[in-house]
């Protein structure tokens, strides 16, 4: 009896499974073809030229697209392809503002090296002018870890440490999704930052946990939904090349 109930249940079962195969085959294939929008047509880059649609921010001749953070003509050195901080002339800032975008950007601490620490080779970039990704010589120098190299600047630890040597350049591929705020000026989603350092993960879709403060926690303030990217003057000739950014 109980061998012709094993035999009746697994039956069952294949009739069941052929049942539900010949429903699948039954479904017309197109019903789940999506056909619209259709993706706009984007030109990779090749090697240092930018994808079609990105917006160059600097393209190795002029700082046209920068400004002083107050305003005024930037100050910083600009020769060979790249410009480099000029010591207490202050940071610069886009002339345009940004929300969501895609940035790519070269950048190269000094050869000779000085200081230790942080003060060594020490730089950021700093979305919106508010949210910071650490730039520093981290090649064997040791500071606090979420003040290092491809850090977001006392909130988040790298990965890893993908740094190369000093004068040598690197680069950092960004996707930075800007926070939004409500109308009585709460936080509505927290800004997010992926990070490829040389090509390396080093940052994986981390949550801002505010502004960028050196003293204290992290906060935020309400802000316009685009705001410019700012390079920091830290007062070390740290330099930078091949910058551009997509807006998503």
């Amino acid at each position: 009896m109980k061998h012709n109930l094993l035999l009746i249940a697994a039956a069952m079962l294949i009739l069941f499974m052929c049942t539900v195969f010949a429903q699948e085959n039954e479904i017309d294939p197109k019903l789940t073809e999506v056909w619209e929008p259709v993706p706009v047509v984007v030109t990779p880059g090749d090697g240092a030229a930018p994808p079609s649609d990105a917006i160059v921010l600097f393209d190795g001749t002029d700082l046209s697209k920068w400004q002083h953070e107050n305003g005024n003509e930037p100050k910083w050195k600009v020769e060979e392809g790249c410009f480099t901080v000029v010591k207490k002339t202050g940071s610069l800032v886009t002339k345009q503002a940004f929300g969501d975008v895609q940035l790519h950007l070269e950048w190269r601490t000094p050869a000779v090296i000085e200081g230790e620490g942080q003060g060594r080779g020490n730089s950021g970039v700093i979305l919106q002018s508010r949210y910071e990704l650490q730039v520093l010589d981290s090649y064997n120098n040791r500071t606090y870890s979420n003040g290092q190299a491809g850090s977001i600047y006392k909130q988040h630890i790298p990965l890893v440490n993908a740094c190369r040597k000093p004068g040598e350049w690197q680069s950092y591929d960004v996707i930075f999704i800007a926070p939004r705020f409500n109308d009585d000026g709460s936080l509505q989603s927290p800004g997010r930052f992926t990070v490829f350092q040389n090509g390396i993960l080093v940052q994986n879709n981390v949550e801002i946990k505010g502004s960028v403060a050196f003293r204290g926690e992290a906060k935020y303030t309400k802000h316009k939904p685009k705001e410019p990217l700012l390079l920091q003057d830290h007062n070390n000739p740290v330099s930078y090349r091949n910058i551009w950014v997509r807006e998503l």
